[in-house]
């Protein structure tokens, strides 16, 4: 691990792929957009979903941007889409956008509100800005890792800052104070899982992330477990595996 960095795992993250990937088919279903030039993907993780875009506008350029070198690595094995390392807080496109994109990404960006009106200055005078984030952050899940991370025994070792999301009103505003005409909607996806261990292996490569990465081989194995014995208590199994609830905000704008 890179000292100070968190450090992204492709393989772990697409262990889920199919259900991860379900709100973004859901999310390019509502753009509107016919025959895009520039489509662009902020966030883009391992880039199986932004090389799908490809199917959707076979005439577009399509970029997909992400911070992470070993999302940005993983992802090049994909043609015909170019991927660029960068920081979605301070990029800037080459020409004007027709489509841009971001999938599960803004909820790690504190201030992503405000980020909106930077966003929109990429769209070309037709532009269309669609975005998905979860929302889900009260659920046990979320609940049992941030109180864990507080107690005592870790909260001397762990300087996180959690993933956010803001209510589904305060994303619909923005969009309208920027002069887009905006479309925002929530959506509770339940993720049939094979056994309450398919939870803790989901959180791994999402909201269990930034921990794990500040932690040392032995204290990261004692987190884990501990962690595991809530993730038991919170999401039993039962007669048809473990579900688990994720709620998810998304809105799609244009100008």
């Amino acid at each position: 691990m890179r000292e100070g960095v968190v450090m992204w795992d492709p393989q772990q993250y697409l262990i889920y792929g199919d259900q991860r990937g379900r709100p973004f088919r859901d999310l390019v279903a509502q753009v509107g957009a016919v025959e895009p030039r520039e489509v662009v993907d902020l966030g883009c993780g391992p880039g199986e979903l932004t090389a799908g875009l490809a199917q959707r506008w076979p005439q577009a350029h399509i970029v997909g941007v992400d911070s992470s070198p070993e999302m940005i690595e993983r992802a090049r094995q994909h043609t015909g889409v170019e991927f660029v390392e960068a920081d979605l807080r301070t990029w800037e496109p080459g020409r004007p956008l027709d489509v841009l994109m971001s999938n599960a990404t803004l909820q790690w960006v504190p201030g992503h509100l405000e980020l909106l009106s930077r966003l929109v200055s990429f769209l070309s005078p037709t532009g269309w800005l669609a975005f998905q984030l979860p929302a889900n952050f009260d659920e046990p899940s979320h609940v049992e890792l941030r109180d864990l991370a507080g107690t005592a025994r870790w909260s001397g070792l762990l300087e996180v800052t959690w993933p956010a999301a803001h209510p589904p009103l305060a994303y619909l505003a923005a969009l309208l104070d920027l002069g887009l005409d905006a479309e925002v909607w929530e959506s509770t996806y339940y993720h049939q899982l094979d056994g309450p261990d398919d939870v803790l292996e989901w959180l791994r490569g999402s909201a269990l992330r930034p921990v794990l990465a500040q932690l040392d081989d032995t204290a990261r194995d004692e987190f884990i477990e501990q962690f595991r014995a809530r993730l038991h208590g919170a999401y039993p199994k039962g007669q048809h595996g473990t579900v688990l609830p994720y709620r998810r905000i998304f809105a799609v704008a244009r100008r």
